[in-house]
């Protein structure tokens, strides 16, 4: 789980990157101009910045060398000339993705800067259970129990985003690919092999018409 900072002056772009970070299990907070970016910058800290170009008050460049400390960033923006690029690069962005975009490709890019930058637990503890998110490896009680590759990154997931609900279709995205034609039903015959496996029925909550939680430490 990531905390990310949206910053889009269109309502509904904006409304429709929460979502979709919502859905990811991301935590975000949204604002509309560079001058409101920088104040939320100087407030809070964030694993990413989602920042557009074209914006009131201060324009995503200027936003851009503005900024005090060391955040990835994606440039989203409807200029898409090569000297745009060059500038918001040479800037120091993460990524620049051209409007209009696909919102499977705005996660995808999100997921890919966030792999790079955000430092991830190797090995997870909990009771009896061990997770070596490394090798891919699961023991309960020092013995190994097997996954499929489906199930551990259900699993990798879960623990990722732990203490945060996750919607079925996010799950159904990472586990399988955005391309998956199966139902969500799915995931919900993994989460039960996966908590009889690890004794885990009170540790993954079912959320009530949306999906799961990892409740853990």
């Amino acid at each position: 789980m990531a905390k990310i900072l949206i910053v889009e002056d269109e309502e509904s772009i904006n409304a429709l990157i929460q979502m979709n970070l919502e859905l990811m299990g991301h935590e975000y907070a949204a604002v509309f101009d560079g001058e409101a970016a920088l104040e939320a910058l100087e407030k809070e800290t964030f694993d990413l910045i989602l920042l557009d170009v074209m914006l009131p008050k201060k324009d995503g460049f200027q936003v851009m060398t503005e900024i005090k400390s060391k955040i990835p960033v994606i440039f989203l923006t409807a200029r898409g000339s090569l000297s745009d690029r060059v500038t918001g690069l040479n800037l120091g962005a993460d990524d620049y993705l051209i409007k209009p975009f696909e919102m499977l490709e705005l996660q995808a890019r999100v997921d890919s800067v966030l792999r790079r930058t955000k430092k991830e637990e190797t090995t997870f503890c909990l009771g009896n259970v061990k997770v070596d998110l490394n090798a891919r490896k699961v023991s309960l009680n020092g013995d190994n129990v097997d996954f499929t590759y489906q199930e551990f990154t259900l699993i990798e997931t879960l623990i990722n985003n732990r203490n945060t609900a996750i919607s079925r279709e996010a799950l159904l995205d990472r586990a399988w690919g955005f391309d998956y034609a199966g139902e969500t039903r799915t995931v919900d015959t993994h989460i039960y092999t996966i908590r009889k496996k690890l004794g885990w029925e009170k540790i993954i909550k079912t959320i009530y018409k949306l999906g799961y939680r990892l409740e853990a430490p």
